[in-house]
């Protein structure tokens, strides 16, 4: 796609994009009576219009039926998770018996632990990534001192060399390499929150396993945002949110793929609860859990009703836009919104750095750019003038051009709204 930054060419490339009618599907924050420039997706996503449609229908029902709702309602309680099933399936690149919603994402992180941690005397060291979100730091931190580790001692970190600001791949697997006989575990960030660095999860994964390493990935920015195979790169477990990309609302539920080799796989450890055990005996309340032999089996407590119903005005419009068409469109998103950054820096005498690759292969929507020498003043400015961004310590500013409800208008008036600022 050949860019230009001007007023025509981004109406143009919008009236050519056969997504941009979902824009209209989504509730935007105001500035000054206009909407405002939303590129915080990678946060928080917008609100789909029909989600008080599905709320209210979940009270109405609630209200109608009482307990009887969980039989009686359109969306029947009992079985509401399983209406996400095939779709976030194919937004992640799995079977529909790998992956199940419940929980939010570290209680989740936490449950495959107990399942896919498995220290020995010989093999007990986690890989991660340098600078991964803090949750998974603190979940890591505390797994190990649950099973009486020094986490300084036994996780290690790759991290990017002196200089750069992402990591190389064939660091993380020499780290592999060389670490072979002690890893138990590879936990690793999908996608950098920070850098919006996309990693080669699929090398990652055959790397792992051919030392007999178990591979998992926190995919919160990778989830709804990049195209995922799991099944296919044969990945052991991963967990994402899905109020970020998946627009399910503040606090919403996690999800979680666990390769079917290990859901089927009923000796295996794990915290067991009621709704995970044999859905056909469930209600005999009999003693001995007997999981599901499916992603299913690790649910604790039944569905949060409230908390899906966004999640599923979301996954609809997911599962009529297809996510290879959104990739695809958030490609050239991205890409528009590197080069309007880059007419910018023609005109400075310190120009901002993109420290996301440039490589389009190796990163979604996000764009993480360094203001050198500008601190928290110029991200607001942004702010002042309607651009919701994310501002990260101590120089960088987040900007996520999310397919589904971004537009090239919209990376346009942000590259105006910039150069003016920056003047």
């Amino acid at each position: 796609m050949n860019y230009n930054f001007n007023k025509d060419f981004a109406l143009q490339a919008d009236a050519s994009d056969p997504l941009n009618s979902y824009r209209d599907k989504f509730v935007f924050p105001e500035h000054l009576g206009k909407k405002a420039l939303y590129f915080t997706g990678n946060s928080l996503g917008l609100m789909p219009k029909k989600v008080r449609e599905y709320i209210n229908e979940e009270l109405d029902d609630w209200g109608k039926f009482g307990v009887e709702g969980h039989f009686q309602s359109r969306r029947p309680w009992y079985s509401y998770h399983e209406n996400f099933n095939s779709m976030m399936a194919e937004i992640v690149g799995a079977k529909e018996n790998e992956v199940v919603l419940m929980n939010g994402l570290t209680t989740n992180l936490h449950l495959m632990m107990i399942s896919f941690y498995q220290p020995t005397e010989k093999r007990h060291k986690i890989l991660c990534e340098k600078k991964a979100f803090p949750s998974d730091q603190y979940m890591l931190e505390t797994q190990l001192k649950h099973h009486g580790y020094n986490p300084s001692e036994v996780l290690i970190e790759v991290g990017a060399r002196d200089g750069e600001e992402t990591i190389r791949e064939e660091d993380i697997l020499n780290a592999i390499e060389e670490n072979k006989d002690e890893l138990a575990l590879i936990f690793i960030g999908g996608v950098n929150y920070y850098t919006g660095q996309l990693f080669d999860m699929k090398s990652i994964t055959a790397c792992a396993h051919k030392y007999g390493i178990i591979a998992g990935f926190d995919l919160a920015h990778g989830a709804g945002n990049v195209l995922l195979k799991l099944h296919d790169w044969d990945i052991d477990f991963a967990c994402w949110c899905t109020y970020k990309y998946l627009n399910s609302g503040p606090g919403s539920v996690s999800g979680v793929y666990i390769n079917e080799k290990h859901a089927q796989d009923q000796e295996l450890n794990r915290f067991g609860g009621w709704w995970g055990h044999n859905k056909e005996t469930r209600f005999l309340m009999e003693p001995g859990f007997q999981p599901i032999p499916t992603a299913e089996g690790w649910q604790l407590s039944n569905a949060p009703i409230f908390s899906m119903a966004p999640l599923l005005a979301s996954l609809e419009l997911f599962s009529n836009a297809g996510m290879r068409n959104l990739h695809s469109k958030g490609e050239r998103l991205s890409g528009y919104l590197e080069y309007v950054v880059d007419e910018i820096n023609k005109e400075l005498a310190v120009p901002l750095e993109i420290i996301t690759p440039r490589e389009k292969s190796q990163r979604g929507c996000q764009l993480s750019i360094v203001a050198h020498g500008r601190g928290k003043e110029l991200f607001d400015k942004l702010t002042d003038r309607g651009v919701i961004a994310d501002w990260r310590e101590p120089n960088v500013i987040r900007l996520a051009p999310v397919p589904m409800y971004n537009s090239f208008e919209d990376i346009f008036d942000f590259g105006i709204i910039l150069k003016e600022s920056l003047n």
